[in-house]
């Protein structure tokens, strides 16, 4: 029997999760789809979803056993705290709220659920611990294959922001990855960062400064460093290298297509970062899907994930505000 599933939001996120979950995931049938343009949301619902512009609506219909929250970041901890009042199981995009307090109050909600029933409804969307690359990287640096890790380098940049972007939503909507990723790479929970940028491109929207260039400590020692660049023009790439004693390891630049003419190779890079993700956002939703309708715990990052990436980027922000200094990560 299928999981039926309900989305909220059919942006460009929302719609790949629709997607995925119609063609792709074993075990899963979007029964609703909702979004403030119906329009939007009818196309891209299947012919036999449900479409509402009320995400309550979605949330308590007895047609729902799941919930995908893909809508703006602003709403994500209103309707995370809905599933939890409907005890519907929720896969959250990140990140888990825009603000350290909405986090605060999602993580204290779902540790009154995990104690009344002994499991969480909350599942996180950082989709990249489910990428084959960073995986791999990852089993590498446990298995110490190269010696002790020593730094981290990390590059992320898109062709163009969305608007609006600020400083402070390139942390808690872009860099948040990284502040996800990194301490999961390396075992050990980033303590200190700080924030810096230079020239900034003429692209850039007022309020936001691009590029920007963070540095992550985490317990261990190791320093971690991240470019974030939002208008790079050319498209989306990501990099991660991870140095160690003995060598390097790093992600293997994609490209969706290989071209050689007239004397010269090329490689065509993606438009966004769905074609590069396209694996790891299927593997997710897929183990999600699974660990549903088998009654087990999803392996997906949960509630204190997410508070722990904004505790970070909070921190993140508070350097950026204090032009640039060095500011500690509290976890208490």
């Amino acid at each position: 029997m299928s999981i039926r599933v309900g989305v909220i939001g059919a942006g460009i996120m929302g719609a790949d999760h629709i997607r995925n979950l119609s063609t792709t995931i074993g075990g899963a049938e979007v029964t609703f789809v909702a979004d403030l343009d119906v329009d939007r949301a009818a196309a891209a619902a299947p012919s036999t979803a449900r479409i509402t512009s009320d995400p309550s609506e979605l949330i308590n219909s007895s047609e729902v056993d799941a919930v995908v929250v893909a809508s703006h970041d602003s709403t994500h901890a209103g309707l995370v705290l809905e599933c939890f009042e409907a005890m519907t199981p929720v896969l959250c995009e990140k990140p888990l709220a825009p603000t350290l307090l909405e986090s605060l109050e999602v993580v204290a909600a779902d540790a009154d659920i995990v104690a009344a029933t002994g499991a969480s409804l909350l599942s996180l969307g950082f989709m990249r611990r489910f990428d084959p690359g960073y995986v791999a990287l990852r089993e590498s640096v446990r298995g110490r294959r190269q010696g002790e890790p020593l730094m981290v380098h990390c590059v992320s940049r898109n062709g163009s922001a969305a608007p609006g972007t600020t400083a402070e939503s390139a942390i808690t909507n872009s860099a948040i990855h990284e502040l996800d990723i990194v301490p999961w790479l390396l075992d050990s929970p980033i303590t200190e960062v700080s924030w810096q940028a230079g020239k900034s491109t003429r692209r850039a929207e007022p309020g936001l400064k691009d590029p920007s260039f963070m540095t992550l400590r985490t317990a261990d020692g190791t320093l971690t460093t991240l470019e974030l660049y939002l208008n790079a023009q050319y498209g989306y790439t990501t990099r991660c290298e991870v140095v160690s004693e003995l060598g390097t390891t790093c992600l293997q630049e994609s490209s969706l297509l290989g071209i050689e003419q007239d004397g010269a190779r090329q490689g065509v890079i993606p438009a966004d970062w769905r074609p590069r993700f396209a694996d790891a956002y299927r593997l997710q939703l897929q183990a999600w899907i699974s660990a549903l309708a088998g009654g087990e715990p999803t392996p997906l990052a949960g509630a204190q994930d997410g508070l722990n990436a904004s505790l970070v980027a909070q921190a993140m922000i508070q350097s950026l505000h204090s032009d640039g200094t060095s500011t500690k990560v509290s976890y208490s």
